[in-house]
């Protein structure tokens, strides 16, 4: 995408949901637009709606985490088939409150990638027809890609860190 359509296609939101974009940008030609959590539902309707954009596709949703550990976030992938054109909206939120609207009423197939999201970070959907783990045991209280605990088992005595480069 070029930085012409990507000012375009971010008029356009502003235009049609005032306030609702919080950065956008460019990276390696994809198209990134980070939208305020209260307007993500109102945006990807558009996105997908209105007939300019015409986003009828949802190649991919997920979860991250932001760097600083405080901030839990959802990502969309959406994609034009007719005119070929990809974007990438995000949003982010206090890891304290992981709450968003689901998407499963614009794309039927964001049930799945949800119920993941779920599943992995915690991120609850409002909305979303079942929102249930999928791949871990129910009784798990904890939500995997989260950086809440060691990536190594800090008890250990057998390993030297300088072999590590540490």
């Amino acid at each position: 995408m070029s930085q012409d359509l990507l000012n375009k296609l971010t008029e356009s939101i502003n235009q049609n949901i005032s306030g609702a974009i919080e950065k956008a940008e460019l990276p390696y030609d994809f198209a990134t637009i980070t939208i305020h959590k209260e307007h993500i539902h109102e945006v990807l309707e558009f996105l997908k709606n209105d007939k300019n954009w015409n986003f009828h596709f949802l190649t991919d949703l997920t979860g991250f985490q932001t760097a600083d550990e405080k901030q839990l976030g959802v990502v969309y992938h959406l994609h034009n088939m007719m005119t070929n054109i990809r974007v990438r909206i995000k949003t982010h939120f206090d890891i304290n409150k992981p709450e968003i609207p689901t998407a499963t009423n614009l794309w039927p197939g964001a049930n799945w990638m949800e119920r993941e999201t779920f599943d992995f970070y915690g991120i609850k959907f409002k909305g979303h027809p079942n929102l249930k783990r999928i791949l871990n045991v129910d009784e798990m209280d904890i939500f995997p890609l989260r950086k809440e605990y060691p990536l190594e088992d800090q008890q250990r005595e057998d390993k030297d860190n300088k072999m590590f480069g540490r």
